[in-house]
């Protein structure tokens, strides 16, 4: 069976890409906007399987991931910034204080249409930082495509001072230690 993913984000193929089999990368253009009610596990989660669904339904014999993530500090999700000013509020509200990422993760088997979701939480402590510091990075870097504007696989790294989670990737944007627990489920081992 072919494998999609269904995303436009380049970090989620390069984490893909790690498992060395082949891909095709498809963006789906779903309405990310949250909805009255939502926790952030159930927006991720529903996020995640409506991203796959929406590309399962026009490749009918293909496995297709979905994935959504969203930052949560002090019960608040908070997504991606856009813009500076944005990430510099982000960034101002994690500082010296612990943040939890959602992931949600769905793949499915349009053939069959079967649908495996998890939602893998990652808890991330930053470090308190000062304007300067923030300017800084965010003039560096520039992670206004990033969850909570940080780019932890970059230099993002020096914000943070701890990680709690059973995958790092999760952090990243795609948990890869359950995404093949979920191909091995429809059949298809990595390794």
């Amino acid at each position: 069976m072919k494998l999609i993913l269904a995303s436009s984000s380049p970090y989620r193929r390069e984490l893909l890409a790690r498992l060395m089999i082949p891909f095709e990368a498809i963006p789906p253009e779903v309405d990310e906007t949250p909805r009255p009610g939502d926790t952030p596990q159930a927006m991720v989660e529903r996020l995640a399987v409506e991203k796959a669904r929406k590309i399962a339904a026009s490749h009918p014999h293909a496995l297709v991931i979905g994935s959504d993530q969203v930052a949560v500090y002090n019960g608040k999700i908070v997504g991606k910034p856009h813009s500076h000013e944005k990430a510099i509020e982000q960034l101002r509200a994690a500082a010296g204080r612990s943040v939890v990422l959602y992931t949600g993760l769905a793949l499915v088997n349009s053939a069959t249409g079967r649908v495996q979701c998890e939602v893998i939480p990652y808890r991330v402590a930053f470090r308190r930082l000062t304007e300067e510091q923030i300017e800084s990075y965010l003039r560096k870097e520039q992670p206004y495509s990033c969850a909570g504007s940080v780019k932890s696989e970059g230099l993002g790294i020096a914000l943070l001072e701890k990680f709690e989670g059973d995958d790092p990737n999760t952090l990243i944007g795609l948990p890869l230690i359950r995404l093949v627990r979920m191909l091995e489920n429809e059949g298809i081992t990595v390794i």
